[in-house]
């Protein structure tokens, strides 16, 4: 066995791990338009994305009069589920509603 030399560091080499990034976050947003109904907006916001009644009815609201709202925010994955499942259930009930998703800016 080799003699303990003190001039030369036998600790353990440590790389400094990076930091763990936040997955991008992407709105779902749901556009007027003039035949789906109030109360299906706000069933669907209830429903797929648990805003209470109060919520719901706000947001519905807010698409209403501006033509656009935010239904909430995901990351991508979540985000692309609720919009293939609300256009699903849109169309099956016959509304053309529209609901996309677009980009948080990242920060």
């Amino acid at each position: 066995m080799a003699p303990h030399r003190p001039e030369i560091d036998e600790g353990t080499l440590t790389k400094a791990r990076p930091k763990a990034r936040q997955p991008r976050l992407y709105k779902v947003l749901l556009h007027n338009d003039d035949f789906t109904t109030m109360q299906f907006v706000v069933e669907i916001l209830v429903r797929h994305f648990h805003k209470n009644e109060t919520q719901a009815t706000r947001i519905m609201l807010e698409v209403h009069k501006n033509g656009i709202g935010l239904a909430g925010i995901y990351p991508r994955d979540q985000a692309e589920t609720k919009v293939a499942q609300v256009t699903a259930e849109a169309e099956e009930e016959g509304f053309p509603l529209l609901v996309t998703m677009e980009p948080e800016p990242s920060g």
